[in-house]
């Protein structure tokens, strides 16, 4: 209930899957360099649209993804994971973990 999904590249979401009200999952990124984002201005001012990216989210099985949890582009999460609720999950998370915060981090095994 009430997610989101941009799913400007692939979002690959395994068995047995839990996603919790509130998550959002992106594939779409901007550069961080405005030149880079906008390009050169134009002689009136204005600008060239913005300049988005994407990379693809992949989610194993059996995991259980947490209220308000944020999955940002390119990110793998593995198989039997746990992602706390309000976590912003930057980066991969590996098989078998429990991982929760902002950044996200494994806290411990998923036995």
């Amino acid at each position: 209930m009430n997610c989101t999904f941009l799913d400007d590249n692939v979002i690959q979401i395994g068995d047995h899957v839990l996603i919790a009200p509130n998550v959002q999952i992106y594939t779409a990124f901007h550069p961080t360099n405005a030149l880079d984002r906008f390009g050169e201005p134009k002689a009136d001012g204005s600008f060239e649209f913005c300049k988005t990216q994407t990379a693809p989210v992949r989610i194993g099985n059996d995991v259980w993804i947490g209220g308000g949890a944020i999955i940002l582009p390119g990110v793998t999460i593995g198989n039997n994971v746990v992602i706390g609720a309000g976590s912003v999950v930057t980066r991969d998370v590996p098989d078998h973990t429990v991982a929760c915060g902002n950044p996200c981090r494994v806290m411990r095994e998923n036995k």
